[in-house]
């Protein structure tokens, strides 16, 4: 019976090759577009998920009340893992984790990648796989991890186990594991790890305290442990911890490893939205890409029913049952979507690189693997049931008697199912352009808004190795070079906010007032010049003019508001600490975060204690790479183990756009794929009607 229906299915399929052209064509888009957007769900569901403990691994956060608004960020004290492993029985291990930058040297190879400190634990909490040494690697204060990246980077293979790699540019450690180089699909980005004793040799760790948020701290729950009661004993963990248990409201929660890449948008204290969002959207368009597929497959099908319907009507009067006669129709279409489906996996497999391109990440279909095979054969029999499933119960449907009588019609009604469907199609088509149109126009809002500072020919470099100690030559240089007009440092690079505090007090202030957050910015000299921000009023800070500005402040709009400051030059603010420091002018608000955001106060303070950046805006009389040679020449002569490494503040802005340009281009993609789709089942009706009504174009002629 089976190889009957297959029999009858091909001969249908050859006898009207266009027709068969147009539905497997169309199919095979369709599930070639759906497969490449459930292959990135797949690698976007999976972030952070694929160790053996996943399902019991939490990082930590931190929440507090801003001016208002309930704030959470994923750092926590350092003093908070030790703690829950010595007093919480839940906790089966807590590891710290803080990313770095130092310069990791063997002979003449020198590579500045980024590193991080971790906890002893890390290894065995996340099982990344280990090519070399044992899990127990970071247990040992004198040894390193590397990845196997960088082991052949620094020794050319990753047979590489005691071997001596200088870090800093001081310490010697020794080669202590290799591991696999990091999935795609992972939060963490190192190219090597630290035991988390060096950061304390470097005297890092000195004056930590509980209200000092700067390293995410990973707990490992005990087997049967809850992580609602878990929270529940952790969330005034840091309050009980602070003096008289008064002068912090810092709260501690908990989030599920799996969650973190997708959950990171904070509402009322918890975090419930982010990328998935993004996640969903694109799983409800490749569910429309597919399902517009199919109604192309409806639509022909059910545009043939007057020649199918007296194979039909002929079937059923010598005996035919209903039920074989949706079964045909079935298998037709399973067939049809089979072979569109191997058509899928060539396409999909020609496009993969494309694809990767556009969404980062590194997709591709494993072979290999079982759990694909069945997965396709169980996504070939859904789109085959679901493109067959109408046409076989209307084709089935049809009354022998109609068709023995010459009176059965298709299509002649005003409003009919194939119609309706048509009109589905071209409406989802034109929900897709609006939406498109209108991610296009949010892109370009935020765009166009003025960042608050000019972008162009803007570059910084971090300070590292000998550039603290030299930084006054090399500006001195960098200056009579001609490449460079204006030099300044800064705490951290005028695209990022490495720093915030509270606890701050004014003329009028309130212990209310004590609880908002500022972002915090440190400078020495020429900053409003170097950066190209404008100085509403009062000056900017001169801490070699004015040595007193080592204490001096600025603020920007948004702090002034906040503060509700009429006169603000001259005003004393007090830090938590006790410091005073006066403001000596008002800059424009400048966008250094989110910019689909309100711009956050800001306090810019004469901060000498560390520099973490040094900002040159290059000479636009010359060109950028002869501007560049000239400084890499400076900074080479000057921290000659350091490779010159500069970053362009308006590519780094720009990459704040990356999720919503990916959007966009995504949308776009699938867009022109579902109106492409419409048009050819557009165009095979057409074409069917254009031959059904030959011999009525024939007499008009």
């Amino acid at each position: 019976m089976i190889s009957n229906y297959i029999k009858i299915a091909v001969r249908n399929l050859i006898k009207y090759k266009a027709y068969s052209s147009i539905n497997i064509s169309g199919l095979a888009i369709g599930m070639a577009a759906a497969m490449l957007i459930l292959l990135w769900v797949q690698h976007e569901i999976t972030f952070d998920s694929f160790y053996d403990k996943t399902e019991r691994i939490v990082r930590l956060y931190s929440r507090d009340n801003d001016n208002g608004k309930i704030d959470v960020w994923d750092n926590t004290s350092p003093l908070m893992g030790p703690e829950l492993k010595q007093q919480y029985g839940e906790v089966e291990d807590a590891v710290r984790y803080q990313v770095v930058y130092f310069l990791t040297k063997v002979g003449d190879n020198h590579f500045n990648d980024a590193g991080a400190f971790a906890d002893p634990g890390f290894l065995s909490m996340f099982n990344f796989p280990i090519l070399r040494g044992p899990v127990s690697a970071l247990t040992d204060n004198s040894g390193i991890v590397l990845t196997k990246k960088l082991a052949i980077k620094l020794f050319g293979n990753i047979d590489c186990l005691g071997q001596t790699v200088i870090v800093n540019d001081t310490y010697n450690f020794k080669v202590a594991a290799v591991l696999q180089d990091l999935p795609t699909n992972t939060g963490f980005e190192f190219e090597y790890l630290l035991p988390w004793n060096y950061l304390t040799r470097l005297g890092w760790d000195k004056n930590q305290s509980w209200g000092s948020t700067n390293c995410a701290t990973y707990v490992l729950l005990r087997e049967g442990s809850s992580q609602t009661a878990f929270d529940a004993k952790i969330l005034d963990i840091v309050i009980k911890h602070s003096k008289g248990g008064e002068e912090s409201t810092l709260e501690t929660i908990s989030h599920p490893l799996s969650k973190i890449h997708l959950y990171t948008k904070a509402e009322n204290g918890r975090l419930t939205g982010g990328r998935i969002e993004m996640v969903n959207v694109f799983g409800a368009i490749a569910a429309l890409i597919l399902l517009v597929a199919c109604i192309n497959f409806m639509n022909l099908s059910t545009a043939r029913s007057e020649r199918r319907a007296k194979e039909v009507g002929v079937r059923k009067i010598v005996g035919a049952r209903y039920v074989s006669l949706v079964i045909q129709f079935i298998c037709e279409s399973t067939i049809l979507a089979g072979i569109a489906g191997v058509i899928s996996v060539v396409m999909v497999q020609l496009t993969l690189g494309v694809f990767t391109q556009i969404t980062g990440a590194n997709i591709r279909i494993e072979f290999d693997n079982p759990e694909f095979w069945m997965l396709a054969v169980a996504f070939v029999l859904f789109t085959g049931l679901l493109a067959g499933s109408y046409p076989a119960f209307y084709l089935s449907s049809v009354q022998p008697i109609k068709v023995l009588k010459g009176t059965f019609k298709n299509g002649g009604a005003l409003v009919t199912p194939r119609k309706v469907l048509v009109v589905l199609q071209f409406t989802f088509a034109i929900a897709m352009i609006i939406g498109t149109i209108i991610i296009r126009q949010q892109i370009q809002f935020a765009q166009n808004r003025d960042s608050g500072y000019e972008r162009s020919e803007l570059a910084y470099n971090f300070m590292q190795g000998d550039v603290p100690k030299n930084y006054d030559v090399i500006k001195n240089d960098l200056l009579k070079s001609g490449a460079v007009l204006s030099v300044s440092r800064a705490f951290s690079p005028i695209t990022r906010a490495w720093g915030t505090v509270s606890g701050l007090a004014w003329q009028g202030s309130s212990e209310t007032d004590k609880k908002t957050n500022f972002l915090r910015y440190g400078i020495d000299i020429d900053f409003a010049k170097t950066m190209g921000i404008h100085l509403i009023e009062g000056r900017d800070i001169d801490i070699e003019t004015y040595p007193s500005d080592s204490s001096a402040m600025l603020l920007n709009e948004a702090a002034v508001n906040i503060m509700q400051l009429k006169d603000p030059i001259g005003e004393i603010i007090k830090d938590q600490t006790g410091k005073n420091w006066t403001v000596v002018g008002v800059i424009k608000d400048f966008i250094i975060e989110s910019p689909y955001e309100n711009v956050k106060p800001m306090v810019i303070q004469g901060w000498t204690p560390r520099y973490g950046t040094v900002h040159f805006r290059l000479n636009p009389m010359h060109t950028r790479a002869a501007n560049l040679i000239e400084v890499g020449r400076v900074f080479m002569k000057h921290n000659p183990e350091y490779p010159f490494e500069y970053y362009f503040a308006d590519e780094f802005y720009e990459r704040k756009f990356g999720n919503e340009k990916q959007a966009n281009s995504l949308a776009s993609l699938f867009t022109g794929l579902i109106i492409f789709i419409s048009c050819l089942g557009l165009f095979g009706l057409a074409s069917f009607i254009a031959e059904q009504r030959t011999k009525e174009i024939g007499v008009r002629k």
